[in-house]
């Protein structure tokens, strides 16, 4: 991980943390009587033009103002790969909220949500880094990851129970165990698929790559997003990209921009298994940030939980 130095790999993981966990809290937080007003697709697009463009920004900036030569469009095509699955899976991840505890509209569904498909998310993505990619993980290794899912759902639940619920209930309907099942399973493919693409042409600016996988996300969510709008018989004013943004709604754009280059790096330069350490702390993040916007209180689960995800980095870490 030599390539931004150890200064630097701080500074991306440590901001990837805490800005991966404002994304539960900011969705919410836009929800107007319990629903989101905004089209699911219209802001998973507006997130990958966002990436195009700055990683476009990024690659004049490293290339001077020219462009790669002699891409082969072979190259190109392998990128439509992962750009189907990220397009299926972060739609997945936005429109499952429709399916989770609707007796609720604050913040338990994203309670469960968290609970069930953020921890499975890790035990799949690790078997399929460990199958797909032939990366050999140690015992010592195997049990930190064990240990990190464990801790996530430690987290999930305490911040569940915090407000007063019992696990019996917990509510979701079988469209959304089964859209949490796909979206776990095609979430990890994508960034073990990416992950194997990045380091495959290891020479190639990541910018580059980038720009590649991003064209093809853009293309793939246009289609997502006009099947979304002409299935939407009630609204009247159909096909207008930005209706029902709002400031944080932007701030969504935004962050996810940030979040989803900064996760490129740690693709290309680092692993799945750095990912996927991320991905979990930032439960952390999501709990304390809950505890300030929407009077969560903090309880043992909390603590144990990040007890545990202490001691799964070492195990981890330690076990090279």
């Amino acid at each position: 991980m030599g390539v931004l130095g150890t200064i630097g790999w701080g500074v991306l993981l440590s901001s990837s943390t805490v800005i991966y966990g404002t994304y539960s809290i900011l969705v919410h937080l836009c929800e107007v009587d319990g629903k989101v007003p905004f089209k699911s697709s219209s802001v998973v697009l507006i997130i990958e033009v966002g990436k195009f463009v700055m990683s476009f920004m990024m690659l004049m900036w490293q290339t001077k103002g020219s462009l790669p030569q002699g891409v082969s469009l072979v190259s190109f095509l392998q990128y439509a790969v992962p750009g189907l699955l990220y397009s299926v899976s972060n739609n997945l991840s936005m429109m499952m909220q429709v399916y989770m505890d609707p007796t609720t509209f604050q913040i338990y569904s994203w309670l469960v949500y968290r609970l069930v498909l953020s921890n499975l998310k890790i035990g799949i993505t690790a078997v399929l880094y460990w199958s797909f990619l032939k990366r050999p993980l140690t015992v010592r290794q195997w049990i930190a990851i064990g240990i990190l899912t464990m801790a996530g759902t430690i987290d999930s639940y305490g911040s569940y129970v915090s407000k007063g619920k019992e696990f019996s209930e917990l509510y979701v309907t079988m469209t959304g165990l089964l859209m949490i099942a796909a979206q776990c399973t095609v979430s990890g493919m994508a960034s073990v698929y990416a992950e194997y693409i990045l380091k495959k042409q290891q020479e190639m600016s990541l910018h580059f790559q980038n720009l590649m996988l991003y064209t093809w996300l853009i293309f793939i969510n246009i289609i997502f997003w006009i099947f979304e709008e002409v299935r939407d018989e009630e609204n009247v004013t159909r096909f207008q990209l930005f209706r029902g943004y709002s400031l944080t709604t932007w701030m969504i754009v935004v962050t996810q921009v940030y979040v989803g280059i900064a996760m490129s790096v740690i693709l290309k330069h680092a692993s799945n298994i750095t990912r996927l350490f991320v991905v979990s702390s930032s439960l952390s993040v999501t709990t304390i940030l809950s505890v300030l916007v929407f009077g969560l209180h903090l309880n043992s689960f909390f603590f144990t939980s990040l007890g545990l995800l202490l001691l799964a980095l070492y195990l981890f870490h330690g076990a090279r």
